[in-house]
């Protein structure tokens, strides 16, 4: 029941933001749960992929993918090159140690929580602002998409997190558009790391996918989807500092665990 819980209220963010909710998860699987920081990270990517799917499916109702066509060629660089560098990004797993895995996910939280903040309170002051078109759109997508689809697969976050500030930022996006676009360009990479650990025999801890895997995956369906719902009444700026102060927590708290290994490898 607990981690059915903890599924719903993340996968409500991610449903809301336009995200697979792995930022949050992650500390909760470290934390709460006390798994390995390599366990955690294959099974955050797991759930990431189940969270994503509903989130996409629940937001193409209330934003229709009509509003993303002037974008296309930025999203489709930015799936394909982050869903190649994921397959990279998940073979260097097994070879991290595990507090040094700790502490770059910590400093990936931090990062991230500083981005949400920054996007919060500045908003259009950081964006570009450039019009759709120009041919500089998909070499950038490239760019962004291999440094995302590494952070995805090799730190166990669908990388919506990254994306969403490269498209308001960088493309011009507005973020409830940014938010169905991220989904989209997770999509592809986070599939292809679950592939690759799955193939590298990452799930094969039967046990901790019934007790945690599977309640949290479907606890995640049911918050995405209620999130998806709620996008229309959501305050963004008001949301994104509170996001970025709970990230920035869970960055401490995981920065200070980093000492103390997990029970379950």
């Amino acid at each position: 029941m607990s981690a059915a819980l903890w599924g719903a209220a993340i996968g409500l963010l991610g449903g809301l933001i336009g995200l697979g909710g792995a930022e949050f998860r992650l500390p909760v699987l470290i934390g709460v749960f006390l798994l390995a920081a390599h366990a955690a990270v294959r099974l955050n990517l797991l759930v990431s992929l189940v969270t994503l799917l509903a989130a996409a499916a629940g937001r193409a109702f209330v934003l229709p993918l009509d509003a993303l066509a002037p974008h296309w060629p930025e999203i489709l660089s930015l799936a394909a090159f982050a869903a190649a560098a994921a397959w990279v990004g998940a073979g260097w797993l097994a070879r991290l140690p595990v507090v040094s895995l700790r502490r770059v996910i910590a400093l990936l939280l931090a990062a991230i929580g500083l981005l949400l903040f920054a996007e919060a309170l500045l908003g259009d002051a950081l964006a570009l602002g450039a019009d759709p078109g120009g041919a500089w759109r998909p070499f950038a997508g490239a760019a962004f998409g291999i440094a995302i689809g590494l952070v995805s697969s090799l730190l166990g976050v669908a990388g919506g997190e990254l994306i969403i500030p490269a498209l308001v930022f960088v493309f011009g996006l507005g973020i409830r558009e940014a938010g169905s676009a991220s989904l989209l360009v997770s999509l592809p990479a986070v599939a292809v790391g679950v592939w690759r650990h799955a193939r590298g025999g990452g799930y094969g801890d039967r046990a901790m996918l019934a007790r945690i895997g599977a309640p949290m995956a479907a606890g995640s369906v049911a918050g995405a989807l209620a999130g998806a719902a709620l996008l229309p009444f959501a305050p963004a700026a008001a949301l994104k500092l509170l996001l970025g102060a709970i990230l920035l927590a869970s960055a401490w708290k995981l920065a200070q665990a980093g000492r103390q290994p997990g029970r379950t490898s």
